[in-house]
Order: C-alpha cells, then sequence, then structure tokens
C-alpha cells in the first residue's frame, strides 16, 4: 500500500519539509500507520500517515527502505546516541532525548529528568509502537511515563492517558542545571514536567551579578533561581499561584531567596512603571501569544507591549533577556518588535547575544517549525 499526493504535496516533500496535509493527499490506506509517499510513480519519502486528521502525512526518511519500521526506530537509535555523551557527564541533568521533527521522528518527544524519562506521542502512527520505543529508552533510565494527555491526540483520535511503560515513575524528579537544583512534577506538570528548551539560557544568568532583578512568566522559578545566586532581590512574576509556590520550594532547596508575585505581567509591569521601579536586569520568557498564523498580528502586538514596559524598567546599563516560543513570530520578526519596542520607549539597545532552543532541540532549516525558540540579550545604552 501506498500515499499518493498531488504536485503541492510532492513539491513539499522534495523541498525535505516533512509535513503534508490531507487536502494534498491523492489517495492512501484506509488506516493509520507507516508507508511509502509517491508523485505518480516517483518515490518520495517514508511517512507516518494517518488519513482522519488534517495534517495527514509526517515524512521520517526520503529513501526506500526493506522495513519502514526499522528505518523509523534506526533514525531513535540516532537521536539517543547523539545525546548519550550529556546523560554520561551529567545524569543527574534534565535533557530532551527524542525532539520529534527536529530528529526525524514526528509526533514523538521524550524529556529525561534525572533519570526518569516522559513520553508524549501525538501522531497516530506512534500508538503501537510504544512497546518498542521503550525497549530502546530502558538502558538509559530508571523509569518511562507514557504522559499522553495532550489534546493534539484527540485530532488524531488517540485516547489520553498517563501510564508507566516501565519502572516505578516517582510523583517527581529533582534535576540539577548549572548550579541550581529543581524539583520536576512529572505526572501534573506543564507539558512532560518542564521546559528543557531554555536550560541553556537560564544557566546564562549566573553569570550575571546586580542589586534587583525581575523574572516575568517565571513558571515554576525557571530564570528567578539562576538569578537569585547573584542580584540581592529578585521578584518572580506569574499568574499562577501553584507554580510560585513550586518556584517557592526550589528556592528553599537551593537555600535561595525569591519574592514571588501572582498577577497578571501587563497590568504587573505598568504597575512598576507607574511606581518608578528600576532593574538591573528584566527576564521576559511569555508563553507562545501566537498559536496559530491568525493569531499573529494580536501576539505582535502583546510581545512589543511587555518588551517595550519591561525596557522602561531597566537602569542604564541594564539587560533585558527576553524571548518568544511562537514559531509564527520568525526570528526577523522578533526583532524587528523589540526594535519598535526600543524605538517607542526612546532607549538605545546594544544586542549582546543572540540565543535560541538548547542543543537538544535541533533545528532542521528545511522545516522551519523547528525553530521556534527566539532568545536575545539586550543592553540599554
Amino acid at each position: 500500500m501506498r500515499i499518493l499526493v498531488n504536485e503541492k504535496g510532492a513539491q513539499r516533500l522534495l523541498a525535505r519539509h516533512l509535513w503534508v496535509f490531507r487536502r494534498d493527499v491523492l489517495s492512501g490506506p484506509e488506516e493509520p500507520g507507516l508507508y511509502p509517499v509517491y508523485w505518480g510513480k516517483r518515490f518520495l519519502a517514508l511517512a507516518l500517515f494517518n488519513p482522519n486528521s488534517d495534517l495527514s502525512l509526517r515524512a521520517y526518511r526520503f529513501r526506500p527502505a526493506r522495513d519502514p519500521v526499522e528505518a523509523l526506530l534506526d533514525n531513535l537509535d540516532k537521536a539517543l546516541a547523539r545525546r548519550l555523551p550529556a546523560l554520561e557527564g551529567e545524569p543527574e541533568g534534565g535533557y530532551r532525548l527524542v525532539h520529534a521533527e527536529g530528529d526525524f521522528l514526528p509526533g514523538l518527544v521524550v524529556d529525561y529528568y534525572a533519570g526518569h524519562m516522559v513520553l508524549q506521542a501525538t501522531a497516530h502512527a506512534w500508538e503501537g509502537l510504544l512497546p518498542q520505543v521503550a525497549e530502546r529508552l530502558k538502558p538509559l533510565g530508571q523509569s518511562l511515563l507514557a504522559k499522553n494527555d495532550p489534546r493534539a491526540r484527540e485530532l488524531e483520535g488517540l485516547p489520553l492517558y498517563v501510564r508507566p511503560l516501565f519502572g516505578q515513575v516517582p510523583p517527581e524528579a529533582t534535576v540539577k542545571e548549572g548550579q541550581i537544583r529543581y524539583r520536576v512534577d512529572l505526572t501534573g506538570g506543564q507539558k512532560t514536567g518542564a521546559y528543557l528548551d531554555q536550560r541553556d539560557n537560564r544557566i546564562l544568568m549566573e553569570r550575571f551579578r546586580g542589586e534587583r532583578a525581575l523574572d516575568v512568566f517565571s513558571y515554576a522559578g525557571s530564570f528567578g533561581l539562576h538569578l537569585a545566586l547573584g542580584f540581592k532581590e529578585v521578584i518572580s512574576v506569574d499568574s499562577s499561584l501553584e507554580a510560585l509556590r513550586q518556584a517557592e520550594e526550589n528556592a528553599r532547596l537551593n537555600g535561595l531567596s525569591l519574592k514571588t508575585v501572582e498577577a497578571n505581567a501587563f497590568d504587573y509591569l505598568r504597575a512598576l512603571e507607574k511606581a518608578g521601579e528600576r532593574f538591573d536586569l528584566v527576564v521576559l520568557d511569555p508563553p507562545a501569544f501566537a498559536k496559530g498564523k491568525k493569531d499573529l498580528e494580536r501576539a505582535y502586538r502583546a510581545y512589543k507591549e511587555v518588551n517595550l514596559r519591561a525596557i522602561k524598567l531597566l537602569k542604564e546599563g541594564g539587560l533585558l533577556a527576553t524571548s518568544s516560543c511562537s514559531h509564527h513570530l520568525t526570528e526577523p520578526l522578533f526583532y524587528q518588535m523589540l526594535t519598535e519596542a526600543a524605538q517607542d520607549a526612546h532607549r538605545s539597545l546594544r544586542v549582546v547575544e543572540k540565543r535560541r532552543q538548547g542543543w537538544d532541540h535541533p533545528i532542521l532549516l528545511n522545516h522551519p517549525e523547528t525553530h521556534y525558540l527566539k532568545f536575545a540579550l539586550l543592553e540599554v545604552l
């Protein structure tokens, strides 16, 4: 059995983009699975296929293979091999072992938290392969949890569940990140438990010293914990009281002090500006304001507003560490937004460093959706 795509779908695959949508599929099997993709008589790719999903086809290999399952699992072996030196060097750390499309494993994410692993599979074809995935992961950790509760699974016609695939899964794991340790709720936390894509950017904060720092959209302490190593006062702001409680627990775990504030970030930044407050360093790590193309215009305004407010709070020589995890807000748009925010704030900003997601969240140039996290370190002059 094979999948036939139209010219538009074929051109996407020939350009090495991994996705083809249902409207560009001419014919295919009725059951989800792994299948070869053709344009007429021309072989294009091997793909995970679900005829019932709008994102019907996710390619993982651009040459034929005798065994499509083994070809997919070979991509998994290669992804794990790339992470192995990091695991051996810091087994108490947190790493992404599998980054979906970035590792030619579309629809599969596996994160590692100090010897315990959490998996999320959001493409239908993975469901029957989870026992084989688990076997390959066994040598790397003590337990594996399938946290298959993202709503994206419903679009694939898959059930939502959370259950162990092997080992005794603890309620939480304690992860070492630079000089900081933090607790991860494996079963109830956001995503797989934490946001590992900002790991290297958080560790960067340990380099700086000063009087006052502000961590906005702080979640469970994230940047604020690293800042507390070098700043006399660190304020962590989030709209979730539960997240702030976790931040306080993480601060106690490290013998550090955080001032936590439950507030809407936009309102709080405006209030700080009105009160004439000033900071040496401000971190902005907002959620994805643009989850779809239709959200981009509104999201652009939101990103600009929050950055404008943060810039106004910084002292001369102060640093803004700001990011966006919306892949629809491309890197050029991200820096355009920051430029406009600086202009409207009547402040001059120097780019100290341009950064992105961590090395374990690889980016495919041919699949721009894999480059979603932009991070800028800017100095107010």
